[in-house]
Order: C-alpha cells, then sequence, then structure tokens
C-alpha cells in the first residue's frame, strides 16, 4: 500500500535531480549547480536515493521536538514571572531584568514568543516608512547635543504628571542629562544645563526644537536683541543654539523619549519611586546603566567639551537679565512692579542711568550697576493683567491658578453647615446660612 510523504519545495527539487542524475540527463556536478550545493552532498543524496528512494531525502526532524526546545520547567516558571511582575514590559525588557534580577538565561526572542502565546505581546505591523534625509552623526563627543522635554505620566499616577528634561549627545547617543520638572520653562532649562556643563564642560551646540524658550516665534518681533533669555544666557557661555524644523531633524532625542518612557517608566516603578525629587537623585545610575547599553562608539576620540572658566558665574547667567533706565526718582518698572533704587551719591548722578536686572530661578530679583548689586526697594505693584502663557504650559498656569487664592476666614462659604443639612439622595441641596 503506497504511503503518502509530505515534502519541501526544497526536497521536491532534489527528487526531480536525483531521478534525471538516475536517468542519466544529468551529472552530479550539474545537479550540485542547480541546487547549490557541493558535489559531495549530491553524492550523499544520491545514496539516500537509491536505498530508500524519495522517502531517503525527506528530513528525519520533521515532526519531532527540537533539541533546543526551553524546558518545560523553566518555561512555566518564565511565564509565572511575566505574569506576575513584568505583564506590561516589551520582550527585550522582560528579557533583561530574568536576566539582572532572577538570573535566568533566556533569548529575547523566546521571551517574545512566550509573551505571544499568552496574550501578552502582539505583532507589530511594519509601517510605510516615510524617506526623510539622511544626516551622519557628528564625530566629536559634546559637538553637538539634542535637548527636548518629555510631557509623561512617569510615575504612572503615584505622583503628579510632569516633564522629563533630556539631552543626548548626537556623537554618541549617550545620554548626558536627565532632569524632572514640573514643565518646560527657562529655569528648568537652566537648572538641567547647569547640571551637564558642571559634569562635562560647554559643548558646541545644543539643538533644539522651536519652542518659545529657545526661539522668538512672534513674527512681528522687533523690540530686545531678538535672543530668547536661554539663548542670550548660552551666548554669553558661547554655546550655539540650533532650531530644528521637525521632530525628525532631532530625532536621536525623539526616539530617545520613546525608550525612556518604556523603560524609565518601569524601573522607577521597580524602584519603588514615586516623586520627581527622589528620582532626579536615581537618575544618574540610571543613565548610567542605559548608556552602557546603548551608547556608541564616536568616530573620533576628541572631547569637544570647553572646560569651565573663572568668568562662568552661573548664578548671573543662567537666570533673567534684562536692562532698564532709572527715572528722574530713580525708579524702574521690571514685570508690573516699580522699584526704587537708594544711593548714597546725589540722586541727580543716577538718572537716566542703565541698571541690569537679574531674576533667580526663586524669582529673587538683583539690580546691576557696573556689574555691582545696589539697594533697592519695592515701590509698588500693579494688578496683574492677563497673562501670556505658551500651549505646553498652560496645564501648569491652571493648576497654579486654582492653588492661589485661599478664601479669607470670614468668606461667606465658611459660613455654610453642610453637615446639619446634608441633602438626602435625590433632593435639591440647600444651604443655611
Amino acid at each position: 500500500m503506497d504511503r503518502l510523504h509530505t515534502m519541501s519545495e526544497k526536497e521536491i527539487k532534489k527528487t526531480e535531480m536525483m531521478s534525471q542524475l538516475a536517468e542519466k540527463q544529468i551529472t552530479q556536478q550539474m545537479a550540485a549547480k542547480h541546487l547549490g550545493i557541493s558535489v559531495r552532498q549530491v553524492k550523499r543524496l544520491w545514496n539516500q536515493y537509491q536505498k530508500l528512494g524519495a522517502e531517503g531525502l525527506i528530513n528525519k526532524s520533521r515532526g519531532k521536538p527540537s533539541h533546543n526546545q526551553l524546558d518545560e520547567e523553566l518555561k512555566k516558571k518564565v511565564i509565572d514571572l511575566i505574569l506576575e511582575r513584568y505583564r506590561d514590559f516589551g520582550p527585550t525588557l522582560a528579557t533583561e531584568k530574568l536576566k539582572e534580577v532572577h538570573g535566568i538565561k533566556i533569548s529575547d526572542e523566546s521571551v517574545r514568543k512566550i509573551m505571544i502565546a499568552e496574550g501578552l505581546w502582539k505583532h507589530r505591523r511594519k509601517r510605510k516608512l516615510k524617506v526623510f534625509q539622511m544626516r551622519e552623526r557628528r564625530a566629536c563627543f559634546g559637538e553637538l547635543v539634542q535637548i527636548d522635554g518629555s510631557d509623561y505620566d512617569w510615575f504612572e499616577g503615584r505622583s503628579p504628571r510632569c516633564t522629563l528634561l533630556v539631552f543626548v549627545d548626537d556623537a554618541t547617543g549617550r545620554l548626558v542629562e536627565l532632569w524632572f520638572v514640573p514643565h518646560e520653562s527657562f529655569f528648568g532649562y537652566c537648572e538641567a544645563a547647569r547640571h551637564y556643563f558642571e559634569r562635562y564642560g560647554k559643548p558646541g551646540a545644543f539643538y533644539s526644537d522651536k519652542h518659545g524658550i529657545f526661539h522668538i516665534n512672534h513674527p512681528n518681533a522687533t523690540s530686545g536683541d531678538g535672543m530668547t533669555d536661554f539663548g542670550r544666557a548660552m551666548s554669553e557661555l558661547g554655546v550655539e543654539i540650533i532650531c530644528a524644523n521637525t521632530p525628525q531633524a532631532k530625532g536621536r532625542v525623539e526616539r530617545a523619549n520613546k525608550t525612556l518612557q518604556d523603560r524609565l517608566t518601569k524601573e522607577l516603578r521597580l524602584c519603588n519611586i514615586s516623586t520627581p525629587e527622589e528620582a532626579n537623585q536615581w537618575l544618574p545610575e540610571f543613565m548610567k546603566d542605559y548608556n552602557n547599553r546603548f551608547a556608541t562608539t564616536p568616530r573620533s576620540d576628541l572631547d569637544f567639551h570647553i572646560p569651565l572658566s573663572e568668568t562662568d558665574n552661573f548664578d548671573l547667567i543662567l537666570c533673567r537679565k534684562e536692562t532698564r533706565t532709572l527715572s528722574k526718582n530713580l525708579t524702574f518698572q521690571y514685570r508690573k512692579t516699580i522699584y526704587q533704587i537708594h544711593v548714597d551719591r546725589p540722586t541727580y548722578a543716577m538718572r537716566n542711568t542703565v541698571v541690569s536686572v537679574l531674576e533667580k530661578p526663586d524669582h529673587e530679583v538683583i539690580v546691576l550697576y557696573n556689574n555691582r548689586p545696589i539697594r533697592f526697594d519695592v515701590y509698588y505693584q500693579q494688578q496683574k493683567q492677563a497673562e501670556v502663557v505658551p500651549s505646553k504650559s498652560i496645564d501648569q498656569a491652571l493648576i497654579n491658578a486654582s492653588k492661589a487664592h485661599t478664601p479669607p476666614p470670614d468668606h461667606p462659604w465658611r459660613k455654610f453647615n453642610l453637615k446639619s443639612n446634608a441633602p438626602s439622595k435625590g433632593d435639591i441641596l440647600t444651604l443655611s446660612i
């Protein structure tokens, strides 16, 4: 009785070559050329064909379990750990944690198959790629640093939503600074930049988007020197600022943001870190591990950073700085507030004098004349008008506005006796004063 055999396309082709070889239509060298194998291998196949016929060309391992398959006990242990601790992790990150935390050495592809079988991971469809102009990495470490802010729920509800400022070196892909702030702001970037400068020195240039912190976006802006506060500070330090037209242009920091939103969020959870203050203390440890995994070697061994000098006074540079002209009464206005200058010399000597006004991160104001601080008093503060807020800072502005006013003790609503007049379900709320 004839038996039914399952053969692959390659095995069917081999059978056809052996049949022609048996009829002496081709030589062994011709068969080897058609099959893309050596003559020695053709001889082995010919011997099997002569002994067993077409059945001798079928793979003997078909239908049998693989010798390299995972041990069932190990596979069960991996599944239990993934379901218990790493349910929302990606296969690559889960593989790293299984090795580092639990000492289980397993390939990421095996973990991916397990997670797909358990319904924890799905095959990702390949998107149609958009073609952008390729830009080669810079040659030297510190030659160009890409900076950006990533607004995300980093602490998964354990702490209010905040922003992570990310500094990525273009030549190596290294994280050179991470810093949590409530939202993207001038003082937030100044603080992160100060940490970076103190660690590495001054880079050649910063590469950013066109946020109002880095670029004046008002088309009709004519006053001032055409630079933002951050641009002025970097100019004093000799660091150039370059703004990208598209997110793809600064793709290294954008891709780092996506990776951090996956990895950093889960690392914060595993380390039981729930506040930005705790995270800022721990971030250098995370950056070291991240750079060991993903950083590349630059084409040049030259470090492009410029060491800090004695004239780099960050307290007087990384702050808001504007100039004002004193009136006849030695007063000037800054941010809806009138300041009165005190001098020991005759007052007429200081009329129409230009002074520098510095505002520190804690909103402390310093007035400089000839680079020396002078005394002053707050003379008058105007009522606040509508504030101009960037779109990225609207959420933070609304949060601050809700906390800005506390009703006084004699406010009418404090007299409401809500407990004694609590309405029953379905009643209209009535309050007695």
